[in-house]
């Protein structure tokens, strides 16, 4: 007699002809010190460096956990924006690969609080910082990009990734609000649903065509051994 069917649960491969993509946030920026010198500006955005020295470490934390994994990572792209390029770095001098520069997955456009002031007006709790948290949009700044450009660009930055590295895994060093919002495309969410990624956490996608997967979400084992984000408690 034959043996029963059975059907067994598999563990996700993505489909033929799609791209996984590695979205890696940068690690923590410089300060903003509203008396100190200002950020330098790069095509209108803040273009502050990695923190000395949190964020060159932590840089150096995202190279040993993508090395670790041990799979082969075909391509790697940053943005305009110095703090995408220095937490590549690390990966870069380990594997001797370069980085491709894609403009369109630099940091959503914050218009008049460009340049660090957007931090300062959420700890003093101004009134249009509360708005833009009510509203779940940018563009309640004055000035700041539209929620539509800021989406097309970034939907625009990601398939141009995924149409050049078909069956191809890609490390894409990237900025929080566009993690947000390419979250919010994959789910077909809007607003701050996808907001609070973490300084160099890692996000995994898979683009195949206009059906984008999210594989996951904030990962940050390779920083901190707790899934809370919960202060250690006081001894």
């Amino acid at each position: 007699m034959s043996s029963p069917r059975q059907f067994r649960q598999h563990r996700f491969a993505a489909p033929s002809g799609a791209c996984e993509i590695l979205l890696v946030r940068h690690g923590e920026s410089a300060a903003f010190e509203p008396d100190g010198e200002p950020f330098p500006i790069v095509d209108g955005h803040a273009d502050p460096p990695l923190r000395d020295p949190d964020g060159l470490e932590q840089a150096e934390q995202v190279a040993e956990r993508l090395v670790s994994t041990g799979e082969r990572i075909d391509a790697v792209y940053v943005t305009t924006l110095q703090r995408t390029a220095q937490t590549a770095a690390p990966f870069l001098a380990r594997t001797g690969m370069t980085a491709s520069v894609e403009p369109d997955l630099r940091e959503v456009f914050l218009g008049d609080w460009e340049g660090g002031l957007l931090r300062q007006k959420i700890a003093d709790g101004d009134p249009i910082a509360m708005r833009m948290y009510e509203e779940q949009r940018w563009d309640v700044i004055p000035n700041a990009e539209p929620s539509a450009d800021f989406e097309s660009r970034v939907r625009a930055g990601i398939t141009r990734i995924a149409a050049a590295h078909p069956d191809q895994l890609v490390a894409a060093f990237v900025h929080g609000g566009v993690i947000g919002q390419v979250m919010n495309i994959a789910a077909g969410t809007s607003g701050f649903r996808f907001n609070g990624a973490d300084n160099a956490s890692i996000h995994h996608v898979v683009v195949d065509h206009d059906r984008w997967i999210i594989r996951c979400f904030n990962d940050t084992s390779h920083l901190s051994p707790t899934f809370s984000a919960a202060s250690e408690p006081l001894t």
